[in-house]
């Protein structure tokens, strides 16, 4: 399975990050191209502690969802997210420049990759999670939107 763990696949995901347009066409939810970099910039910051994020955390999504989320198959569409990183109807990070938001989140992505100590946060849903575990909900969660766009 793929993970941020692997260098090749951290290389995949900078690469498809790298050929976003602000124009590309979302095939789902509500989001612009520009304001899915500034989500997946503000996740990556909660996953490392930066950015506090409400939780609902029950024994259904610290098990059940959590099983299928960190499994072989890509998410599906319409997943709903927390109201701290909802960049639509929330308080996420407004978009500014878009090469620059685009930077910040590959630098993210890269500090996600490379931190020594992730277990230490807990999942706003899934609760408790191991390295290995952040590692392949990064990879899950940056693919998850690049397919939103295509890219």
């Amino acid at each position: 399975m793929k993970t941020l763990a692997h260098p090749r696949d951290r290389e995949e995901l900078l690469h498809r990050l790298q050929g976003l347009r602000p124009d590309n066409l979302r095939r789902w939810g509500r989001m612009s191209t520009h304001q899915m970099v500034c989500h997946l910039s503000d996740a990556f910051r909660v996953a490392l502690g930066e950015l506090p994020a409400s939780r609902r955390i029950n024994l259904v999504t610290r098990t059940v969802v959590k099983w299928f989320a960190l499994g072989p198959l890509p998410w599906p569409p319409g997943v709903p997210t927390r109201p701290e990183i909802d960049q639509v109807r929330g308080a996420g990070t407004k978009p500014a420049a878009f090469a620059a938001d685009v930077a910040r989140v590959e630098a993210l992505l890269e500090r996600f990759a490379t931190h020594p100590n992730l277990d230490r946060e807990p999942h706003p849903l899934f609760g408790a999670m191991s390295q290995s575990d952040w590692l392949r909900w990064g990879y899950l969660h940056v693919d998850h939107h690049l397919r939103q766009f295509s890219a």
